[in-house]
Order: C-alpha cells, then sequence, then structure tokens
C-alpha cells in the first residue's frame, strides 16, 4: 500500500500521527500562491456511479421525438403552470430537469455550461468496464494502472502540499490512482487520533526504514494528517447561507470546499455519488417522483450549495461531471431505461463560459442512434477532461494524460475562457 506512494487516511484504530497544528513548512508550502501570484487552480471530479440517464436530465424538449420514445417517463415541455413537474427550459431547445431548480441561477449567471451527447467510444455496457476506461482515461484498455487525475495534477513546483489531491469516500478511486500522492478519507469529522503511542510506534518505523520511498511515503502520510487535523479545530460553518444536503454527497461536497477554503494547497478533489441505475420507476406517476428525481435533488442541491460555499473562490475552482454512459432513448416496460451509449457533463466555475449547452447534437430519429437504441456520441470525453486540464490546471502534457489518444486544443468545446 505505501510502497505505492498512495495516501490512505480513515477513521481507523490505527490513525497515524500525534496531536499539533501542522509543520510550519506545511503551512508556507500550502498558502503558497503559483508562481503569477494568483490562487491555486482547483479541478474538481464528480463521478455519477450507475450511468445517469442524461436525456431526462438534460432534456431535448424541442425534438419531438424525445416524447415518442418515452411516452411514459419523458419530462413534460416547459410549463409556467406546471414549473415543478416539468423542464426548466435553457435555450428553448434543452432544459434541465425540474429537480435540477437549484442550477438554473448558474446557468443564468454564466458559470454553469453542459456538454450533451458526451461519453466513450469504448461500446462497452458494462458498468464495471465502462467505469475503469473513464477513470483510467484509456477506452478499451484494461492495461493502465493508474488514473487519468493523478497525471492530471502539474508538477510540483517546490515542495508540494500533502493534499494537493483529495478524494472524499471510502476506498480510493480509479480515477486517482498513480505515482503522484493522493489522500483518501472517508470523513473529515471522523477522522481523528486514537491511539497516539501506537501513531508514535508506527511514526518512528518510518522514520528508521531504510527504504527511501517507503520512509518518504511515510513522512508524506504524517504531515498529511497533521495538516488535516489542523484544519479540524475550528468547526466548519458554510457560507453565505449555503445549505448542504443530507448524505455522503453532500458531505463530501461540503469537506471538499472546507479544504479549498482553508488554503491547504488542494489541486485536484474527487467526488462520487451512486445509485443513478434506473432500470425501474426511473420516473414515477410525475416527474418529481421516482429514483431519478430522488438522486438529482441530492446532486443538484449539493452543486449549488458547493458554488455558494465558495463565493469569489469558485473564479479559482472548476467541477466537471461525468457518467460512465447513458441510458437507452427508449423507455423499458418498468418505467425506467437500460444501458446506452451517450450522456451529458456538467461544467460549473468561474472560468466557464456557460449559459450553453455545447457539443453536436446528433438526434433521435432510428438512423442517428447508435445501434439504433441509444444517443450517440458526438464528444468524447477526454475532450472535455483534457480542455479542464490544460487550460484550468495548465497541464500541457496531453499525452501523458491521456496515452493513446490524441488530445489538443482543437479538439476543446470551447467551454472555458481563454
Amino acid at each position: 500500500m505505501f510502497s505505492s506512494r498512495r495516501i490512505f487516511l480513515r477513521n481507523s484504530a490505527m490513525a497515524m500521527v500525534g496531536v499539533g497544528a501542522a509543520p510550519l513548512w506545511l503551512q508556507r508550502a500550502a498558502l503558497a500562491d503559483d508562481a503569477t501570484g494568483r490562487k491555486k487552480k482547483v479541478l474538481v471530479a464528480i463521478f455519477q456511479r450507475g450511468a445517469a440517464d442524461g436525456l431526462n436530465v438534460v432534456i431535448p424538449h424541442g425534438e419531438q421525438r424525445y416524447y415518442d420514445l418515452r411516452p411514459n417517463i419523458a419530462i413534460p415541455r416547459p410549463s409556467s403552470s406546471a414549473p415543478a413537474e416539468s423542464a426548466i427550459d435553457l435555450d428553448g431547445f434543452f432544459g434541465l430537469n425540474p429537480a435540477l431548480a437549484g442550477l438554473k441561477p448558474l446557468w443564468d449567471k454564466q458559470q454553469l455550461a453542459i456538454v450533451h451527447a458526451a461519453g466513450s467510444p469504448d461500446p462497452t455496457r458494462s458498468h464495471f468496464d465502462a467505469q475503469d476506461y473513464m477513470e483510467s482515461g484509456t477506452p478499451g484498455l484494461k492495461a493502465t494502472n493508474d488514473g487519468w487525475l493523478n497525471r492530471a495534477l502539474p508538477a510540483a513546483q517546490g515542495k508540494p502540499s500533502p493534499v494537493r489531491a483529495v478524494s472524499l469516500g471510502p476506498t480510493l478511486p480509479r480515477a486517482m490512482r498513480g505515482a503522484n500522492s493522493v489522500v483518501a478519507v472517508e470523513n473529515l469529522g471522523n477522522f481523528m487520533v486514537k491511539d497516539t503511542a501506537a501513531a508514535k510506534t508506527l511514526q518512528s518505523m518510518y522514520a528508521g526504514s531504510k527504504d527511501q520511498i517507503l520512509g518518504g511515503t511515510g513522512r508524506e502520510t504524517f504531515e498529511a494528517v497533521s495538516l488535516l487535523q489542523s484544519i479540524q479545530k475550528t468547526p466548519y460553518q458554510p457560507a453565505a447561507g449555503a445549505n448542504y444536503p443530507r448524505g455522503r454527497f453532500g458531505e463530501s461536497m461540503k469537506q471538499i470546499a472546507q479544504l479549498i477554503k482553508s488554503d491547504v494547497g488542494v489541486e485536484v478533489a474527487f467526488a462520487d455519488i451512486g445509485g443513478w441505475d434506473t432500470h425501474v420507476n426511473e420516473v414515477g406517476q410525475k416527474p418529481s417522483l421516482g429514483l431519478l428525481a430522488g438522486r438529482l435533488d441530492e446532486f443538484g442541491s449539493s452543486l449549488a450549495a458547493f458554488y455558494q460555499d465558495l463565493g469569489d473562490r469558485m473564479e479559482d475552482v472548476v467541477v466537471v461531471t461525468m457518467s460512465e454512459f447513458g441510458r437507452t432513448a427508449k423507455e423499458n416496460g418498468n418505467r425506467g431505461t437500460d444501458h446506452g451509449h451517450a450522456n451529458a457533463m456538467f461544467v460549473m466555475g468561474g472560468a466557464v463560459k456557460g449559459g450553453k449547452v455545447y457539443g453536436k447534437w446528433p438526434g433521435l430519429a432510428q438512423e442517428q442512434l447508435y445501434e439504433e437504441r441509444d444517443l450517440a456520441v458526438t464528444t468524447d470525453f477526454r475532450d472535455v477532461l483534457s480542455e479542464a486540464v490544460y487550460q484550468h490546471l495548465g497541464n500541457r502534457s496531453m499525452k501523458n494524460v491521456f496515452p493513446n489518444y490524441a488530445a489538443s486544443p482543437d479538439k476543446f468545446r470551447g467551454w472555458l475562457k481563454s
């Protein structure tokens, strides 16, 4: 575990370091701006596990074929008489699911954009394989050992913060694995030293190790733990009345906001939200009911609270969302949908040229569907992520971040300001 130079921090009986504030050098490294004198840029990646139904998330209400394919589960066209049960119009053709009403103000401020018909070129309909391909950034190739988000980290200037890469959740996600050290923590509030004596013994073992990698990883681990504990000394209160929903995803987004606002040197962060595999009861007797509305409510409310909480800090933060594949264009017999192909990706932040749906819309006519059943992919997900890595994080090494793919600025959709 440690020889791979990845850091795992959990609420365990062996939680690892003594008490006290972070070392002074850590505070200096964390608070330092980049070479231009600006705050560090932060990229937050969100994974919707289970294959969200992009057609009922961002609704093509301007295309009659959508309603023909989904007579029972289509989201009704925008209506002022029933706003809670109808699509929220965005541009006359696309609309948001009404459960995402909290995101409409961000769209109006032009700090939220959507890339529709985006996804992986690989045809698999396996959740496991599709998630693995998307997180590794190498569709169709199972031999990749690390993840795109780990590779996306720019070369460190000086001594990097031990928490420059943070994953919120019980396990280290595929996207974050790799040569760069990563902190994986399930919950900042529950993270604590439970056995100081054991921690001191373990720290001594690492310090005395002749293995440079093991010893270095041990030091990084204890430094990260010390830094995280220093953050916990003051209870966190979200700003501007931001109200995160209850649930793991809302808590994850709140903790990412806390870490960013603590100026501890976070550059990339990851969180996920499951429950999108809506084969049955995707939409109930009305759009506000059913499985999809419940997931979208938590998803949208968490993103809206994160945006509100960070305030002006969103100028330096970009959030990008993804799901392993979309769902069938036609509803099934259980008021749901099955595994499909293309999907919708959200991008949010002060640097986003929002208020627009990007990407080429392929259409829903039978001959336009992928394998005559799914929304076709017209934007490779790597082009969306590449734009964030290249333009926002400033990592120009696209061949390293997305090997075996010719990622380049001429493929960017232009959703980020220059």
